[in-house]
């Protein structure tokens, strides 16, 4: 789908079966939404127009491509094949490309290939695609072996581990939740352009009939049922990714405004919202996110009780319930929900228990389920809520008048009179007598919004006590928000077999010193940089430390702690380094590269300026591997008298592992070595230090450099747009000059950003802003045009001439 799309044409992608994720990596493909063809789910009658379609919404598209699910016969069990990708095939009188996995066989692929031709009822093979070859020799073997099979090889792609996709508990991991998909995608449309014949396959395409149905149009299925336009709260993000596109489509066709809602950031339901649905997801996995968000909690627990109408299916279920795993959740539903080792996996027809919200007792829809959690109770028996469905002879699930949630997903395309039901009761809905309305913040108040954290010793206050038991959107931290690379996360895993022996860092030491071309004996395995900078003041009896501000403050005060009267060299705004500020006796000199909070990239030349006989000059380089190429880093280059600091912490998002490690001349390192406590690199430390420095490793630091390139751009244009000034730099990280007062009053709005008044050398007028991604951005900047706004006139945009061009993207804006 993502090499015919980026030869230009429009691509239409679907996923015989239920799954939800193989949609996701559709869509991300196409630029469209994937769309499911299950005939169990829908009904035969329903997938040929489907198709049609999803081939035509949101623009008509070139080609339809679906995937298959498990093998070309395999559908539901004890159902002879039904909805198996063979049997959509023929409903759609599509021509079949069969993929051939060849990794542990040769000649016998051709018996497998002829036999799948001529199973009683195939459908037509037009050809096929060998899978995970591993040799010209073995391709050969198994094109020979075709021949007699009369069926064309469209396509040969190689072994290679880089198209492994990470999987979890059930299946893979979505593509909502992988920052580095997109990257991925882009690799695999690379190979399958370059050994797969795309005209092959068009032409395949193009032998397919014409079909002889009208295209689904939901319009048709459902009716507005009001004048007014309710707006449908619809959980998305990362812990909500499962849901069919058609059901937003039946919503909006009976008249509903359909608004998304993250419940791990959104701090309230979207405003004048008068129906609810919560989507299938992995809520297990992001149980703590959903947890802290507490606002988000209360109101959704008020909604539901003041009789929203409610629909949750799976996801959405254990996100009601009182807690999930321990954590707390909704409450709205009398029930605690837990992972177990069993895993629920059918098919089944249901029927309803009783008349509710979506259903009329007795009524039967086809759905399935996918799952390893259950709940206590597993059916509604309190607070006016009764079972929901009886499957499989038990009654499962909550459902009332204005709640309906089950482990059950069901296409509401084959069921439209669901839709019809929920889309009627968000157009009745009445708000009743509440503090304000759903989704509505209240006004700004004197009193903070969410607890100031005091600050005791400034030189100590770091950006996770801006949101530490918090409820608040966070960027004030600047670790990586991403998640963390399947290697890495390997490795840790791994790391935990190691945990019965005493860590030694040898093998690390020399996979950093590898990495950048020094002797393992200037190498320094630490427990991140902050073990680094105490052992620096402890290592001799400094005459004149100097630390350069405003500057990561950690240096400073651990020279305070030794015992040190430190010299500070505070820059003025831009904030470029001046080698002559530093007094000429310091013996020495703290400096950050790129510097926390200013973001300024110091040229290496002006950096290794301040070298003098004498005198140790110590490089804190702890964001530089966050900038693509590492542009000025000293870290290669062998100087006397230069230390060189790095930190795996915000880059690769394991604060709680606290590894980093130092470079520098070999005497230097041996001293810090003895002042070093033993043992105090833990194992996992060694295993990230040495994961991260493979080749896979720059690579993922190159593209996540490059993310953070567009997104610190995109932050910059909107802080532009406000008329915010701020700092030019390179890092995750803006330094932005809002005014006083200005951190506090986002704080009231529920967005936390590093306050800067701890630097020293700046006042409470600045603070430093987490690049995050782009829409999370846009939360910020909504929040920061609305606290702005009564305190001065907002600013035009700035005309640039090279910009004229350029789209923005839209913000979605938000009540603050």
């Amino acid at each position: 789908m993502a090499a015919l799309t980026r030869r230009g044409l429009e691509v239409s992608g679907h996923k015989v079966g239920p799954d939800y994720i193989d949609p996701g990596y559709h869509a991300l493909a196409c630029g469209r939404p994937g769309r499911n063809l299950d005939p169990h789910l829908v009904g035969e009658d329903r997938i040929a127009p489907l198709l049609l379609h999803g081939a035509r919404v949101p623009i008509p598209a070139d080609v339809a491509v679906v995937e298959g699910v498990m093998g070309l016969y395999d559908g539901r069990v004890g159902g002879s094949g039904y909805s198996s990708t063979a049997h959509v095939a023929h409903l759609t009188s599509s021509p079949v490309l069969l993929v051939l996995d060849v990794s542990r066989s040769s000649r016998s692929v051709a018996a497998v290939a002829h036999g799948m031709a001529t199973y009683p009822g195939a459908p037509r093979i037009g050809g096929v695609l060998l899978n995970q070859v591993g040799s010209p020799r073995l391709e050969a073997e198994v094109r020979e072996a075709l021949a007699a099979t009369g069926l064309p090889v469209l396509g040969v792609l190689p072994r290679d581990e880089a198209f492994a996709t990470p999987s979890r508990h059930l299946g893979l991991v979505p593509a909502a939740e992988r920052d580095e998909a997109a990257h991925a995608l882009d690799h695999l449309a690379d190979a399958v352009a370059e050994h797969v014949d795309l005209d092959a396959v068009l032409a395949l395409a193009r032998t397919a009939p014409d079909l002889d149905v009208a295209a689904w149009d939901p319009a048709e299925e459902v009716v507005r049922s009001g004048p007014d336009e309710p707006v449908v709260a619809v959980a998305g993000g990362r812990a909500f990714t499962f849901r069919y596109a058609e059901t937003e489509e039946l919503l909006r066709a009976a008249g509903c405004r359909v608004v998304t809602l993250d419940p791990t950031t959104d701090t309230a339901l979207p405003e004048a919202t008068r129906a609810i649905y919560l989507g299938g997801g992995f809520p297990e996995v992001h149980a703590a996110a959903l947890a802290d968000n507490r606002a988000l909690l209360s109101e959704l627990r008020a909604a539901v009780a003041d009789g929203v109408p409610t629909v949750a299916e799976c996801a959405g279920l254990l996100y009601l319930a009182d807690t999930l795993d321990g954590s707390p959740m909704v409450g709205a539903l009398r029930a605690d929900a837990a992972m177990t080792g069993r895993l629920t996996l059918r098919y089944p027809e249901a029927t309803a228990v009783s008349d509710s919200l979506l259903t009329r007792a007795g009524e039967t829809v086809t759905g399935h389920e996918f799952h390893r959690t259950h709940t206590e109770p597993a059916a509604g028996a309190a607070g006016g809520l009764g079972a929901a469905w009886r499957v499989d002879g038990t009654e499962v699930g909550f459902a009332g008048p204005s709640l309906h949630a089950s482990y059950l997903h069901v296409h509401w395309a084959g069921h439209p009179q669901l839709a019809q039901r929920f889309a009627d009761a968000a157009h009745a809905f009445a708000p009743t007598a509440r503090t304000r309305p759903l989704g509505e913040h209240p006004a700004p108040r004197e009193e903070p919004g969410a607890e100031t954290p005091e600050v005791g010793d400034p030189l100590r206050h770091h950006g996770d006590a801006e949101v530490r038991d918090q409820p608040l959107l966070d960027l004030a931290v600047n670790v990586h928000t991403g998640p963390r690379p399947p290697w890495l996360d390997a490795a840790l895993r791994a790391s935990l077999e190691e945990v019965g022996r005493y860590p030694h860092p040898g093998a690390a030491e020399a996979a950093v010193a590898a990495r950048h071309g020094r002797d393992p004996e200037e190498v320094l395995a630490t427990a991140g940089a902050a073990e680094a900078f105490g052992l620096l003041a402890r290592l001799r009896d400094w005459r004149r430390p100097v630390v350069v501000h405003p500057q990561f403050t950690e240096p400073h005060a651990a020279l305070e702690q030794a015992g040190h009267t430190v010299t500070e060299v505070r820059l003025p705004a831009p904030f470029a380094l001046d080698p002559d500020a530093v007094p000429d006796d310091a013996d020495l000199v703290v400096l950050g590269n790129p510097t926390n909070p200013t973001g300024v990239l110091h040229p290496a030349d002006a950096v290794t300026a301040l070298l003098r006989p004498g005198r140790l000059v110590v490089v804190d380089e702890a964001f530089l591997d966050s900038v693509p190429g590492e542009p000025e880093s000293l870290a290669p280059q062998a100087y006397g008298g230069l230390v060189v600091l790095r930190s795996l912490t915000k880059l690769w998002g394991i604060p709680g592992v606290r590894a980093g490690y130092a470079l520098g001349p070999a005497d230097v390192v041996a001293a810090l070595r003895r002042e070093q406590a033993p043992w105090s690199v833990s194992a996992q430390a060694c295993a990230a230090l040495a994961a991260t420095t493979t080749e896979a490793a720059d690579t993922e630091a190159r593209r996540r450099g490059e993310q953070v390139v567009r997104r610190r751009a995109h932050l910059e244009r909107g802080l532009d747009d406000l008329g915010v000034a701020h700092v030019a730099g390179a890092a995750p990280y803006v330094l932005a000059e809002v005014g006083d007062g200005v951190h506090e009053r986002l704080r009231h709005a529920g967005v936390a950003v590093r306050r800067c008044d701890t630097f020293p050398g700046l006042g409470p007028a600045w603070v430093r802003i987490a690049v995050r991604p782009e829409t999370v951005t846009d939360r910020l900047l909504d929040a920061l045009a609305a606290v702005l706004a009564p305190h001065r006139h907002r600013p035009r945009p700035r005309e640039d001439p090279d910009d004229a061009h350029r789209p923005r993207p839209a913000r979605r804006r938000r009540r603050a």
